[in-house]
Parts: structure tokens; sequence; C-alpha cells
């Protein structure tokens, strides 16, 4: 089964990340949902993200408030896809986090979706993942036809 993290800045955005390994689930990918901080733990972060591929990680989905510097962390110690999820909160309700989230440097890309989108987020992992899994591909159809909800 492909595995996908899920992190978090905090363990209060659990209820806003849960549309992400809801989401995964539904298309049979494994979501593997962790706490990380990127201000709070930074080694920590960067050790996962260095060696999420060859612990058989696909991609990594990040959602984080405020500064929101998770995914970008993630992204500059991985060569994985990674998808910011900025979280409202804050004295700016996630503008600030989706700010953060969307201005990567040149070479340091970040997939960003909408404020409190995980759900997004992960359907965009099956997206990617669907282009050389066939099955994925077809889940995808499915949940097209479906409604796509």
């Amino acid at each position: 089964m492909t595995k996908v993290a899920v992190l978090m800045g905090s363990p209060n955005d659990k209820d806003k990340m849960a549309g992400a390994s809801d989401m995964l689930e539904r298309f049979g990918i494994e979501p593997d949902v962790r706490v990380m901080s990127a201000h709070r733990t930074p080694h920590d972060v960067a050790a996962f993200a260095e060696s999420a591929r060859e612990n058989g990680y696909a991609a990594v989905i990040c959602g984080a408030g405020m500064a929101a510097h998770l995914a970008g962390v993630v992204a500059a110690h991985t060569t994985l896809p990674v998808i910011g999820v900025p979280l409202s909160g804050g004295a700016l309700n996630g503008v600030d986090a989706l700010y953060a989230t969307v201005q990567m440097p040149k070479g340091i890309p970040v997939a960003t979706v909408a404020v409190d989108g995980s759900a997004n987020a992960a359907i965009l992992v099956a997206e990617m993942l669907s282009v050389t899994d066939t099955e994925m591909a077809k889940r995808l159809a499915e949940f097209r036809a479906a409604g796509a909800r």
C-alpha cells in the first residue's frame, strides 16, 4: 500500500487536517499522521524529510498556520512532492499561512492548496500517483463521476 505522511505543526491542527487522512484512506493510500513543528523540533522535521523516500513515503502533506514554515522545511530536505495546507487561525485567519506556504524560493517547490484545504491536498497526491498507477486513475475517475465529494 502507498504511504503518505500527513504532518501538522500542532496537535490543535488535527481537526483541520482530518480531511487529508480521510481522503487518502478513501483512495487506498495509507496516511501516517504526525505532529512535527518546524520551529519547536526542526531537527526532527529535517531527519524525517531526509529519510522519507527511503522509508517508503510517496509524498508529504504539511499543514501549518501563521508563519507556516513546515512545508518549506520539509521541501528543503526531500525531493518527494510536498503539498502545503495553510491553516486558518491567528490574526489574519490563514492569509498569513497562505502567503508563507506559497512563497517558496526557486528550486524548492511546495504545491499549495486553499486555506484549510487538506482534503484537496490528498486528492492532489492521488492525482500525482495516478500518472503511473492505473488503479489510482480508475479510483479518481470514479470519484469525479460520483461528484467529487
